[in-house]
């Protein structure tokens, strides 16, 4: 795989070209709006070219730099086509006003860039053009040409464990295993058909072979590693990584097993500052309102579907407790959608085909129109739009003592919709709860604004497709 080393960085070349790509077409994208919005007349156009140009140039470099920033091209790997194309809307969102700045900046430059009507139009223009040449181009360069080439240094428990949770064909991931090399004194728990023994080091091996990052993955590293091999690895321009970051990045969830409390201390993430705790609250209050108007039809007929049901004195709503931030109890309010002695007996997890579900509660289970009143939660400052969701006091004090780090996951205000609800199906017995975990604790430690964007204009899937709900 060829790269280009650009102000001493190495770029892989197919990145380099499709954003090259994109920039060509945003740019023309914004001059052909601009020929049907104030020309008409080719020759005119041609001749007055040289006007437009500043505009195009900076209409494209401006929806490039979000692009990048927003990941739209390494999306392609991990998302598919659909979350790359969703990602490039959400960067033509954000270039209009950004574009717009730009022109009261430079106004003798940027004509075009002050009208929103051509700004809106190009964008528009520009996201079908980007579909056309992006499906023409991956059909012409081939599906592992932006694919990575990865050798993992170690063959033991933690290697077993990057190949049989990466390797899965239904993972979308960007990376190619080359194989496993061995450690002496390491047990080996990898087949022979992946195992890599190297007569050299592995700086010669991968001088030979197209390298691009080496993941160490030994499961005791007080027997020793290869640092000098591995520094002259690095010096080569191959990225060295530890294999539960590794894991982390790729799979987008924490390796529990292989994670301790030191990883935990010395990995980046887990950093919160004032203005992301302002930004985040005016998000859920932002996101909240809107769903809050959007939704009120719904929830009105749904509470009357409820009365109708079950009967005037029949309860519409149901209040459960549940823990939050710090492990502080509150109330949690929801349509109600079992029956109304539906826990005479105790708590009791949740389960698919529950004949304690109604009629209308498993339509709107499905929906999930049942979690609609938490809109009130996150206005009056118990849930966030965006966390772990809140699970029951007396599941969290069993959860706590079987299930590491699980404790952790109140760092933050629970949420209407998260990460893990995008990820993962819905949670009713211990082993989903590890795994649900791995995703909370995924996003606790990379939480963002734009983490939370996407899991907002992500959860519309969820909704539309009953993804996760049950």
């Amino acid at each position: 795989m060829a790269h280009v080393r650009l102000f001493k960085h190495y770029l892989h070349l197919p990145f380099v070209i499709l954003s090259l790509i994109d920039f060509i077409v945003l740019g023309f994208a914004l001059a052909f709006t601009v020929f049907f919005r104030f020309f008409g007349d080719l020759e005119f156009f041609l001749d007055s070219f040289v006007f437009v140009l500043p505009s195009a140039v900076a209409f494209a470099m401006i929806n490039l730099i979000i692009m990048l920033a927003l990941g739209v091209h390494q999306s392609r790997l991990e998302e598919g086509m659909s979350g790359m194309m969703l990602r490039t809307i959400m960067g033509l969102i954000v270039s209009i006003p950004l574009c717009g700045f730009t022109y009261f900046l430079v106004s003798d430059w940027f004509w075009y860039l002050g009208t929103f009507n051509v700004l809106s139009t190009a964008s528009v223009f520009g996201f079908f053009l980007l579909g056309i040449a992006r499906v023409v181009f991956f059909a012409l360069v081939g599906k592992d040409t932006f694919r990575r080439r990865v050798l993992v240094l170690g063959a033991g428990y933690r290697a077993r464990q990057l190949l049989e949770d990466l390797e899965s064909p239904l993972n979308r991931k960007g990376f190619v295993f080359e194989g496993f090399v061995p450690l002496a004194d390491e047990p080996v728990e990898i087949k022979d058909q992946y195992l890599i023994q190297i007569p050299g080091t592995m700086q010669q091996y991968i001088l030979k072979h197209p390298v691009r990052e080496i993941v160490v993955a030994v499961d005791d590293r007080r027997k020793g590693l290869p640092m000098d091999d591995l520094l002259e690895c690095k010096m080569e321009g191959v990225k060295i990584i530890d294999g539960a970051s590794f894991y982390e990045r790729e799979s987008r969830k924490v390796a529990m097993e292989m994670i301790t409390p030191g990883w935990l201390v010395f990995s980046d993430g887990f950093t919160v500052s004032s203005v992301f705790g302002i930004g985040k609250r005016s998000l859920d209050l932002i996101a909240a309102t809107l769903l809050l108007v959007a939704g009120a039809p719904l929830m009105i007929l749904t509470a009357i579907a409820i009365k109708i049901e079950d009967g005037l004195k029949s309860p519409v709503f149901y209040n459960q407790e549940r823990v939050g931030l710090n492990g502080k109890v509150f109330k949690v309010h929801k349509f109600r959608s079992m029956i109304t002695d539906a826990e005479k007996n105790g708590a009791v997890w949740a389960s698919k085909n529950d004949a304690r579900v109604t009629k209308v509660g498993e339509f709107i289970r499905k929906v999930r129109i049942d979690e609609l009143p938490q809109i009130f939660n996150v206005l009056n400052g118990t849930m966030a739009f965006v966390g772990p969701r809140p699970e029951r006091p007396v599941f969290v004090e069993q959860l706590s003592e079987k299930i590491p780090f699980y404790s952790e996951r109140h760092r933050v205000k629970p949420g209407l919709t998260g990460w893990a609800q995008l990820c993962f199906a819905y949670a009713d017995n211990e082993e989903d709860t590890r795994e649900k975990l791995r995703y909370d604790l995924y996003y606790i430690k990379n939480q963002s604004l734009l983490l939370d964007l996407l899991v907002i204009i992500q959860t519309v899937e969820v909704v539309l497709f009953k993804k996760g709900s049950r």
